[in-house]
This record gives structure tokens, sequence and C-alpha cells, in this order.
């Protein structure tokens, strides 16, 4: 994977694809001062949370690099039939990077399916959430009526764990009471 990864950063870097849609892959390199702006796509910093959290994010991530690899596979150039000219023993730089590029999108694929499962239909649900027709009176009274219910959840939960922390704190406590004195 990490030689793919490197074939794949060569070509990118020395040519730009997001440039203009009638320039093709090969037509301009990105500029360094673009390239290493200081900016990445996606935030570095650590997540300091629970690790359900950094489950659900990473799920996401991987999503995302899935439809980020799929536009990469959508703007390179179709590859042409093999001319007489052409020999068949040496395959063209472009078919090199679309099999590269279906490699690195196989194996986020597979993670996903294989480790994120249930982040990823979580992930779909809140984004369903977001589709949600506001403006809609029949919404609207729905809403009103799965108020009460679901308010009692939000509220059950955040008290559950608020115990569970507690619980977690006595244990210790009472484990640093038995324990006998360091000397």
């Amino acid at each position: 994977m990490n030689r793919t990864l490197q074939n794949l950063l060569q070509y990118y870097v020395s040519t730009n694809t997001a440039s203009t849609a009638s320039t093709t892959a090969a037509d301009s390199k990105i500029p360094p001062k673009d390239r290493f702006s200081g900016k990445p796509v996606f935030a570095r910093e650590p997540l300091y949370s629970r690790m359900e959290i950094k489950h659900l994010f990473m799920s996401s991530v991987l999503e995302t690099y899935e439809k980020l690899i799929g536009q990469m596979l959508k703007q390179l150039p179709t590859p042409t039939p093999l001319t007489a000219t052409a020999t068949p023993g040496s395959p063209s730089k472009g078919v090199e990077v679309r099999a590269e590029l279906n490699y690195l999108l196989h194996k986020i694929q597979d993670l996903r399916k294989h480790r994120y499962q249930e982040q990823s239909e979580l992930v779909q649900r809140l984004q369903s959430l977001g589709r949600i027709q506001m403006d809609n009176f029949v919404v609207q009274s729905k809403a009103l009526w799965e108020l009460p219910w679901l308010y009692e959840q939000a509220s059950s939960l955040s008290n559950e764990v608020k115990m569970q922390r507690r619980r977690r704190r006595r244990r210790r406590q009472a484990q640093r009471v038995k324990a006998p004195p360091r000397v």
C-alpha cells in the first residue's frame, strides 16, 4: 500500500487534475505553495473523546476518502484501446494510476466494511436527519408528538453516562483504599 501511495503521490504532485475541466491531468503542475499551505484536508488534532466518537469520526473520514478517490478515478482520462504502435507489455501511466487508485479504493472499502460497519450506518442515519423537511407541517406535527419520548430517552442517556462515571470513580477510590501503601 505504501508503494501504491508513493506512485500516486508522484503522479498527483507532478500533475494538477483540479485545474479546470478542459485541461487533463498531465497539463499543469501543482505549485508547492498550494500543496504545503499548512491547511490539511482532514483535521489532524487528536480527538480527546471516547473511543466510539473516534470510530465515528474515522468512519466519516474513510467515507470521504471513498468519494474523493472515486472522483479522482472519474477525472482520469479514459484508457484508449491499444494501437499498432503501442506495445502490449508497457501500460500507459493513466492505466497504472487507475489500477493503483482502484487498489486504494478497494482497501478503504474493505476496512470500512469489516471494521466500521456500525459507524457507517450511524453516519447514514445522522445524514438522514439533515434531510428532514423542516417546513413541512406534517413533519412538524409528528416531531412534536415524538418529542416527549425522545426527550426522556436523551435525559436518561445523559444520566446513565454520569452514573457510569461515578461508579468508575468510586471503584478507583475503593481500590486505592484497599491497596497497601508503596514504600
